[in-house]
């Protein structure tokens, strides 16, 4: 396949090692130079993460109980509600040991997993605790258990209950005569209907590859190849059942953060991390090639400025997140085996 910095118009690296992004300097010098998490540089830049930028901003914002705004309105404060928070915290490499970041993942846990099933709920059940059992959603759930693994929760019973929702529960198939019946399929038709909800896949899959390989059950393994199958025989954006026609078309605009909504370079990111280098992903990686400018930089096309709690980047401008994004799909692409 070839250097994967042969297909970049230019080398971008040292603008993303700029000290005014401390978290895209962090992962920048552990992902794309791929220095040790014992380096004098790495280390500082992770602790920068919480000290400057975003994330201080974002804690300042919370409440003594961990929540952001009235803690019940935990997602349909979008997005400034603890939900987004927790995303964008978790995307921006929070430290989980942070008493502020384990008071706001208690918050969500108390507020919005489903005592019954393990799965996340938009509503919190006031006479069950809990979330409310009949409003577990799909994409929900995959990105709070996306979350919570980045934010350190990977060996809580918690959290694993959730894995087991979406290993159980999440459906893949493309397209059925008859939509399965019963919980938690009958409540929201545009999260299950006849044909699996786009984003639903991709939040699921996108918390199943955080799953060290090694701690991934046989269930968990198998999810992963039939999520992965959804989204390559969709050619990652297209129309399964008519590869001429976009399924989409916003996800061809690249956006940071992507809250429940997701697009074609965070598609190939959660692919590439779990070593996939398919055919079916060429399209797609060509798309990623062409949206370069000359300097090897990607710009912010789509974004929750003014609806998010914190601006993080200017839209239109050169993206410091989506060329991260961009160059990690790439190198790991042109390097992968699988």
């Amino acid at each position: 396949m070839g250097d994967w910095k042969s297909v970049l118009n230019g080398d971008p690296t040292g603008w993303l090692l700029e000290e005014d992004n401390p978290s895209v300097r962090y992962f920048s010098l552990r992902d794309i130079l791929e220095r040790p998490e014992g380096d004098a540089d790495v280390r500082a830049a992770k602790r920068a993460i919480m000290e400057s930028g975003v994330i201080p901003a974002i804690l300042k914002e919370q409440g003594k109980d961990g929540s952001w705004g009235d803690a019940r309105n935990f997602y349909t404060a979008k997005y400034r509600g603890t939900v987004w928070q927790l995303i964008v915290l978790a995307e921006l490499g929070a430290d989980g040991n942070d008493e502020r970041i384990r008071r706001a993942c208690e918050a969500l846990l108390d507020y919005s997993q489903d005592l019954e099933s393990g799965g996340f709920s938009i509503a919190h059940g006031a006479k069950t605790g809990g979330g409310r059992h009949s409003d577990v959603v799909p994409c929900l759930t995959g990105n709070m258990a996306w979350s919570l693994i980045r934010l350190g929760y990977l060996e809580d019973p918690r959290l694993l209950r959730a894995v087991k929702w979406i290993a159980t529960y999440q459906r893949f198939d493309d397209g059925i005569d008859e939509a399965p019946h019963g919980w938690p399929y009958d409540r929201y038709e545009m999260c299950w209907g006849k044909h699996s909800c786009h984003m639903g896949v991709v939040k699921a899959l996108k918390a199943l590859a955080e799953i060290p390989v090694n701690r991934r059950s046989g269930e968990v393994g198998r999810a992963i190849e039939k999520g992965a199958e959804y989204l390559l025989i969709h050619h990652i954006f297209k129309r399964s059942h008519d590869l001429g026609r976009v399924s989409k078309p916003g996800w061809k605009k690249f956006g940071f953060p992507r809250m429940y909504q997701t697009d074609v370079l965070e598609i190939l990111g959660i692919l590439t991390r779990l070593g996939y280098r398919d055919e079916r992903m060429r399209e797609a990686i060509d798309l990623v090639i062409s949206k370069q400018d000359g300097g090897g930089r990607w710009k912010l096309e789509d974004t929750f400025n003014g609806r998010s709690l914190v601006d993080i980047e200017e839209k239109g401008k050169p993206s410091k997140w989506v060329t991260l994004k961009a160059l990690g799909v790439l190198k790991r692409y042109y390097g992968s085996t699988r």
